[in-house]
């Protein structure tokens, strides 16, 4: 399993035990994707850690989670419709090793098998989940939109990316 940890940048490979890399590198359809992979799968934790220590009632360790799985099942780098419930479905399977209670299981399973349709949520966990993938969308060339983000965090980092700060509040 310490194989598994080598695969990660290590400050994300120390968010997770040995044990839950390996089982995910494991099962993982397409996880040597430039683009779905490892290094967006970081990128979205980063995300999320810094919008959770802005929103109130926002679980860190289901973010985390949502990070590593969320794209885990992909079979390609384009069009998958279903590759989130996949992930949800990755989720019951290694639910021994993710450290959940039942609340924070069934709020990692909704993150993941909604995270690409574009909703929103008021559910604080869920919308930092979702932001936090949202904001690595610039690297398919996609350009942020305000109105698919869920929390305060999430738009003041697009408003702030897109130089477009007037009249935005926290809220």
């Amino acid at each position: 399993m310490d194989t598994a940890r080598n695969n990660f940048p290590p400050a994300f490979a120390e968010l997770y035990s040995a044990e839950l890399l390996g089982a995910v590198v494991e099962a993982a359809t397409n996880p040597g994707s430039s683009i779905h992979g490892p290094e967006h799968w970081a990128r979205v934790a980063h995300n999320g850690l810094a919008l959770a220590d802005e929103t109130p009632g926002a679980d860190r360790h289901v973010i985390l989670l949502f990070a590593l799985l969320h794209d885990a099942m992909r079979e390609n780098d384009s069009q998958d419709p279903e590759h989130g419930a996949r992930a949800a479905d990755l989720a019951l399977e290694l639910f021994a090793l993710l450290e959940v209670s039942d609340d924070q299981y069934r709020l990692l399973v909704a993150a993941c098998e909604e995270h690409d349709r574009g909703h929103v949520s008021h559910d604080p966990t869920i919308g930092c989940c979702w932001d936090s993938d949202r904001l690595d969308l610039p690297r398919v060339g996609k350009t942020l939109d305000l109105r698919y983000f869920s929390t305060a965090a999430g738009r003041e980092r697009v408003a702030s990316i897109l130089g477009d700060t007037r009249g935005f509040q926290r809220g």
